[in-house]
């Protein structure tokens, strides 16, 4: 089933787990949508960045937000976080925020510290 998913972190660089995440997403069938600190693109998927989210298009039905931002570059992006009303916030490893998961958690969104890697590999996504 297809869970249209944001990954706010995104990188060009293969090597950043950021990619591999959005490679394996589209591997399984999910709809990405990319924003990171720079211009690019993942599988010919434009990358976004912060200062052009106002030119973003209005992201509708986001299943799932996957961050891969550490707690300080995150508070930038919780309002629009919020305004996606996603179902889920996957909380990747080095992007765990308590504060952010409770606030979140409290409207009502489900929260998950978790590698999105491995949700998929174990069919857990």
């Amino acid at each position: 089933m297809n869970k249209p998913t944001l990954i706010i972190g995104a990188s060009e660089n293969p090597e950043r787990y950021s990619n591999k995440a959005a490679l394996s997403l589209l591997k399984h069938g999910h709809t990405i949508y990319l924003l990171g600190n720079k211009l690019g693109q993942i599988n010919g998927i434009k990358i976004e960045t912060e200062t052009s989210t106002s030119s973003v298009p209005e992201l509708k039905n986001i299943d799932t937000v996957t961050l891969y931002l550490n707690k300080t570059n995150q508070n930038s992006f919780k309002d629009y976080v919020y305004s996606l009303k996603p179902k889920r916030i996957i909380f990747n490893p080095g992007a765990e925020n308590t504060d952010f998961f409770k606030e979140a958690s409290k409207k009502g969104i489900e929260c998950v510290e978790a590698c999105t890697l491995v949700m998929l590999s174990i069919g857990n996504y």
